[in-house]
This record gives structure tokens, sequence and C-alpha cells, in this order.
């Protein structure tokens, strides 16, 4: 099992990831005592270890309410932001989401809402001070183990969601989708999953697992609208950078399918030597789970914003490349977020493939030769088209 694979997810066997591990002993973290007050984001956060009795609970500033992590911010900033965040954390069977006790209860009325939450905990001992990396989840601070938790505010809960939580009956894709519809974000989305409040068998997800789930769930609804639109006109070049990432997407007059190669620079955080990955789909619904992990889904559903917005469908191809910039983890939601980025920009336009192709490869730093075999809409491993003759 290589580190590129694994991401910190401890498939290597080894009780902590050695990576994971040298970033934690390089920051310094606030002394927490047994007890504490403030407002979550609103947060929370499921575990997967131990599963299906897993440990959940919110998670708060050490001293004020802390900026969530977004584009615009560097790297330190977002490390700054995130390090005195505390996680909270008591054992709970995840099938407790259908009939939940008074704490959990309490965790899902701060998943509900749309606002930060004032709430007051306690510990049965001070939390470890410890900064935790993910290839996945956005660092947290401190964790320990809760022994009392009061909410001090009323949560502001979005009229929607209130509905779509009383309905019992909608399984969980169809719920996201119809909250996604009406403007609810997708970070509010994954609580909502995560925390055993959508669907018709409820029950804890854990929160690396909701994240992409969401993402994935969304992206198949979009797909299937997007499928139903016509094709671009032409070939369209976006491109967007931030956060040691880097995104080229080519969108092709095509029937839909994507595609995303991921390069990892030498040098980079999980790939010392280098790595080049590719994963993509048709129409046809996608099996299996992608060996990029969650950064596919999330990578996906970004363009599938896109054209739906646009109302148009294309073959897409998606380069992310990673330098060594990128040098702590910091949650699949960098690469969501750049990947809209990129969306958002002007993009360029071509008449033929091969002026879009130069265009594309001149922008990013690794060699073409290095990664253009595996990019099948480029290299034209996907069927020919009469219009191309």
């Amino acid at each position: 099992m290589s580190c590129i694979t694994c991401k910190g997810r401890g498939e290597c066997g080894q009780p902590v990831c050695p990576i994971v591990r040298r970033l934690e002993e390089l920051v310094s973290l606030p002394k927490i005592g047994s007890r504490m007050e403030g407002f979550t984001p609103p947060e929370v956060f499921v575990g997967r270890f131990g599963y299906p009795l897993v440990r959940a609970g919110p998670v708060l500033p050490s001293a004020r309410a802390e900026e969530l992590p977004h584009l615009g911010m560097n790297m330190d900033e977002i490390i700054s932001a995130r390090m005195g965040m505390v996680r909270s954390e008591t054992k709970i069977r995840v099938l407790e989401a259908g009939e939940p006790g008074r704490l959990l209860e309490a965790c899902q009325q701060i998943a509900m809402s749309s606002a930060p939450v004032g709430a007051e905990v306690s510990f049965i001992k001070p939390p470890r001070r410890r900064l935790q990396f993910d290839g996945v989840l956005s660092p947290t601070g401190p964790s320990g183990e809760l022994a009392k938790m009061e909410i001090t505010t009323n949560p502001l809960i979005p009229r929607k969601v209130d509905q779509i939580v009383l309905d019992r009956g909608a399984p969980a894709d169809v719920a996201i989708a119809e909250l996604y519809s009406a403007g609810i974000d997708i970070d509010h989305l994954s609580r909502l999953l995560s925390i055993g409040l959508l669907g018709n068998k409820r029950r804890l997800v854990p929160t690396r697992w909701s994240i992409t789930a969401s993402d994935d769930m969304i992206g198949k609804s979009l797909k299937d609208e997007v499928l139903d639109f016509p094709e671009v006109k032409g070939y369209h070049l976006f491109s967007g950078e931030e956060l040691g990432n880097h995104f080229e997407v080519l969108l092709s007059p095509r029937p839909f399918s994507f595609e995303l190669i991921e390069i990892w620079r030498p040098h980079s955080l999980w790939a010392e030597e280098g790595f080049i990955g590719r994963d993509g789909e048709d129409a046809r619904p996608k099996k299996g789970y992608s060996p990029l992990a969650g950064g596919y889904y999330a990578a996906r559903l970004a363009v599938l914003e896109h054209l739906s917005r646009w109302g148009r469908q294309a073959g897409v191809l998606a380069i992310r490349e990673i330098s060594e910039d990128y040098r702590i983890p910091l949650g699949v939601w960098v690469v969501r977020e750049v990947a809209r980025k990129a969306m958002s920009s002007d993009p360029t336009r071509f008449d033929a493939l091969s002026s879009a192709r130069e265009v594309m490869a001149g922008r990013l730093h690794t060699p073409e030769v290095s990664w253009i075999k595996k990019a099948e809409l480029l290299t034209g491993s996907t069927q020919k088209r009469l219009t191309e003759f």
C-alpha cells in the first residue's frame, strides 16, 4: 500500500501515519481545560474507528468563533484557524440516530443549523493536545472525551432542512438532491448525512464517508440532468490554481464523460517520487469507488455544477496537478473549491482539439509525455465521431 493510495487512512497497517505524525509534531497547540464554551461553526464530527460504535460530538473553538477555511486564505492562515478547534467525542452506536438520546439530539440540532451555535461542554479529562491531519477531513486540534454538553443559543434551521429531516420516507440521495436544489450548501448536507438526519434508514455516517457520499450523490443527480442537454460547441479550456493545486479542465463537443488525471509532482505531500493516476466514467453509472478517492467526486461535482448552470453536456478532461506547495493535507474541500474556481474562470475557446491540447500542456509543469497516454480524451482511446473525420 503506497502513501498516495492511503493518504493517512492507516491502510498501510502502521498504527500512526508517519507523514501525518511528522506534521503534527510541527504545530504547537493551546492548552485546553476540562470545560469550555464557544460557538461551533457549526461543525460536528463522527469517527469511523470501532464502527458501528463510533465517537461523535461537536467541534468548538478554544477561544473565539474561528473562521472556516476557504480559498483566499494561505496555508498558514488555514492551519491557524483550525489549530484551536477542539473535537469533543463520546461513543454512540450508529443506529441510535433513529431514536437519539439527549446528547446525540443536541448534536443533531447543531448539524441542522446554518449559523454558529453556542455550546458548553465538559470533558472527562483535558483534551489531548494534538493537531490532526487527514487527506479528506479539515485539520482539527485537541480532542477529548465528552462528559456533558448544553446548547446555549437557538440553532438557525432553514425551513427546508426542517421539512426534509422530518420526512423519514425519502431515501438519502433524494433528500440530498432536494436540499441542494433549495440552495443548502455541500458542507451543511454532509453534516446532516453524517449525524443521521437523512434517509429512511437513519444511522450515523463517519464524517470522512459523508463528505465523499454527499459529493457523489449530488454529482449523480446533476449528471442525470446534464445528459439531457445539448453538447457544447467547440473546445473550452478552464484553468485555476490555489494552495498548491492547479486545475486544467477541457470541455469537448461529445456526449458526457468525465476523466480526471491526478498528478502529484515529485517531493509533494504523499508522493516523494511523484505519482500520476487516472479514473473516469461515461454516461453510464460509475461502478466501484474511485482509486483517486474523494478528490475524484469533488472535482466531478464542480464540473457538473458548471454544466448544469450552462445547460450543456460535454466530454470532460480534468487535470489536477499538485505541487510541493501543498505541504499539509487540508481536506478534500480544497479539491472541490479549486475546481470550482477553475470552472468560474473565463474559458479559452478553440476550434481544434490539437490547439486546446497545446495550450493546456503549456500551462502544466509536468511534461506532457508523462501523462498524455492516460488521457483517453486526447489520445483517441474513445470512439471518434463522424464530424472528426
